[in-house]
């Protein structure tokens, strides 16, 4: 089998297209490379949707963190310090053991069935608990940024007439963003890199469609050698690290374009070995 019939057959496999089977003798570097690659699709679609969807429920959490209404502050303070507190792996576990034990029917609120058959499978559970993990963290970057911002700016929105929705969309949250970007950086490179962890956690792979881990592994258990399908998973998330610093690095450019060339803050990368 050539390598350009390997790709064809085996590019979208994670995603249940190609042979059911995995080739189990002669495995060739070009086998391990694409599969592996089609593994990282799923890598790619923990990291873009808990990112997203986590982005929208940070900036919640950091307004009602800087609320002084203390029924908006103390669930805000203790929801990131629950998360932040505990390790992202013994939340998989966690999160699991208790989706395990939802009925399998759904349950119904207020005459609505709320889906849970799929919640003990990676690709809806696992995204879950990335999903409120990565709000946490970036709420707290949110939050220091909202009190980091000068005085000055709301009293100039003040001025102007500028109040409550309408200060918060021109004002407050661009400036939030410009603040915390090079931080918020940082949190999305950690999160791409914390995707890996699907595979470790306690939610299996469905019908064999799994990470780039789940491939890796698969290949080093049949080839006996670590040091091919690892190094090539290694490869595939320095290329996807690289682009997700391509593209927030020019967000951070369109954030500061209204600055000089000469004082608009640079991306610090930072990335996070440990929590």
């Amino acid at each position: 089998m050539s390598c350009l019939q390997t790709i064809s057959d085996y590019a979208f496999r994670s995603i249940g297209y190609g042979p059911r089977l995995l080739p189990k003798s002669d495995i060739t570097l070009c086998e391990q490379v694409t599969l592996i690659g089609s593994g990282m699709l799923w890598n790619i679609y923990f990291g873009v949707l808990a990112l997203a969807f986590g982005f929208i429920f940070a900036t919640a959490l950091a307004v009602a963190k800087n609320s002084p209404s203390p029924w908006l502050r103390k669930p805000s303070e203790w929801f990131i310090f629950l998360f932040r507190g505990s390790p992202l792996f013994i939340q998989f576990f966690l999160a699991y053991e208790l989706f395990v034990q939802l009925p399998k029917t759904g349950i119904d609120i207020f005459g609505l069935t709320l889906e849970t058959g799929n919640l003990t499978r990676a690709w809806a559970g696992a995204l879950v608990v990335l999903f409120l993990n990565t709000a946490a963290y970036s709420a707290e970057i949110f939050y220091g940024a909202l009190r980091a911002i000068p005085k000055g700016d709301i009293e100039a929105a003040d001025a102007y007439g500028m109040m409550g929705w309408t200060r918060f969309r021109r004002i407050t949250w661009p400036t939030m963003l410009r603040l915390a970007w090079p931080a918020y950086t940082n949190e999305a490179i950690f999160l791409f890199h914390a995707t890996a962890l699907v595979f470790f956690s306690g939610f299996p792979a469905w019908q064999q469609k799994g990470d780039a881990l789940y491939y890796a592994s698969y290949f080093a258990e049949k080839t006996f050698n670590p040091f091919v399908p690892y190094p090539i998973v290694a490869g595939y998330f320095v290329l996807l690290i690289i682009i997700v610093i391509a593209i927030f690095g020019l967000i951070n450019i369109r954030l500061n374009r209204h600055l000089p060339s000469t004082r608009r803050p640079k991306l610090r990368i930072r990335p996070q070995i440990l929590r």
